[in-house]
C-alpha cells in the first residue's frame, strides 16, 4: 500500500510541472502575439501619415539645398557664421599672430586661418615658423591666400581684399587691394635680429654724434622697435604644434600677449579658431594688479 501511494504522489508532482510548463508557454506566446499584434496595428495606423508627410519633407530637404549651393565643398549657409561670430565674441584681437611651430607647413590650411581671420573682423595677421619658409614663399602663400578667399567667401571676397607687407621696408606688395586687412610674414629676422639692428642704429648715431650716449633710453629702442614693424604689438598668438616655445617670435612685441596652442595647423577647423578667439575673449589680463 506504501509503494502504491508513493507512485500515485510521483504521479500528481509530475502532472503538476506539466501544468506549469503548459501554462508557462501559453503565457509566453500570448505576450508575443499581442506584441505583434500591436505593433502591426501602430503600424497601420502611422503609415498614413508618414506616407503624407514624406513628399513635403523632400520638398523641404530640396528647397533648403536650392537655398545652400556649395562653393569649394563648403555650403554658403555657413558663410553668415565667419562674418558674424566676430561681433558675438567679448573682444577680439586687432592683432593676431599665427604661429607654426611644425616642420612642412600647409599653404593651404594657413591661408584658410587668414581669412577666416579676415571674415571674423580682424585687421592684422600674423604669419609665423622659425625656419623662414613662408617668408621666403610668400608670394606663393598671398596666392593661395586670395585662391581661398574666393573659396570661402564667394561673392564676400571682393570686401576683404588683402595687403601684403613685405619683408625689408613694410611696403606693400603686389598685388595690393586696400589697407586692409594686412597680412605679414614675419622669421626670426624679425625677433633678436631686429633688436640687435636697432641696437646698431643707436650705437652709429652716437659714433657720428647724431645724439649722445645719455639720450638712449629703453623708450628710444622700443620706437625704433615698433617703426620698423609699423603693425600694433599682436595681443593674440595661435601657435600650432607639440613645442612649448614662442620660438623668438617678435620677443621685443609680445610682454601682454596671450599665447593659445592647438596640436597642429594641418587640416585645422574654423571652429578651432573660433574656439582659440573664444578663450581669448574670456581671458582677463589684470597686467600685474
Amino acid at each position: 500500500m506504501a509503494l502504491l501511494y508513493s507512485l500515485l504522489w510521483r504521479l500528481l508532482l509530475a502532472l503538476v510541472h506539466v501544468n506549469r510548463a503548459l501554462v508557462t508557454w501559453l503565457r509566453v506566446r500570448l505576450r508575443s502575439w499581442k506584441g505583434r499584434l500591436w505593433e502591426r496595428a501602430m503600424a497601420a495606423l502611422l503609415l498614413p501619415v508618414a506616407l503624407a508627410g514624406f513628399p513635403d519633407h523632400r520638398k523641404k530637404s530640396n528647397n533648403n539645398a536650392e537655398a545652400a549651393p556649395l562653393t569649394g565643398n563648403r555650403p554658403a549657409c555657413r558663410r553668415p557664421r565667419w562674418l558674424t561670430d566676430g561681433r558675438s565674441l567679448e573682444k577680439l584681437p586687432v592683432h593676431i599672430g599665427l604661429l607654426v611651430a611644425e616642420e612642412e607647413p600647409s599653404y593651404t590650411d594657413i591661408a584658410n586661418l587668414v581669412v577666416w581671420c579676415m571674415a571674423v573682423g580682424i585687421s592684422y595677421v600674423s604669419v609665423y615658423d622659425n625656419h623662414g619658409i613662408f617668408r621666403k614663399n610668400n608670394s606663393r602663400l598671398l596666392e593661395e591666400i586670395v585662391r581661398q578667399q574666393q573659396d570661402l567667401l564667394g561673392v564676400e571676397a571682393s570686401k576683404y581684399n588683402v595687403e601684403f607687407l613685405s619683408e625689408c621696408a613694410d611696403k606693400p606688395q603686389q598685388p595690393v587691394l586696400s589697407c586692409r586687412p594686412t597680412v605679414k610674414v614675419l622669421s626670426p629676422a624679425d625677433g633678436k635680429q631686429s633688436i640687435v639692428q636697432a641696437a646698431q642704429q643707436l650705437c652709429r648715431s652716437v659714433e657720428n654724434k647724431e645724439r649722445s650716449s645719455k639720450e638712449i633710453s629703453v623708450s628710444m629702442l622700443d620706437t625704433l622697435l615698433r617703426e620698423s614693424k609699423n603693425i600694433p604689438d599682436p595681443e593674440l598668438v595661435v601657435k600650432f604644434g607639440p613645442v612649448d616655445s614662442t620660438l623668438g617670435f617678435l620677443p621685443w612685441h609680445i610682454r601682454l600677449t596671450e599665447f593659445i596652442s592647438l596640436p597642429s595647423h594641418r587640416n585645422v577647423s574654423y571652429e578651432n579658431l573660433l574656439g582659440a578667439l573664444q578663450r581669448y575673449g574670456e581671458c582677463q589680463q589684470r597686467l600685474g594688479q
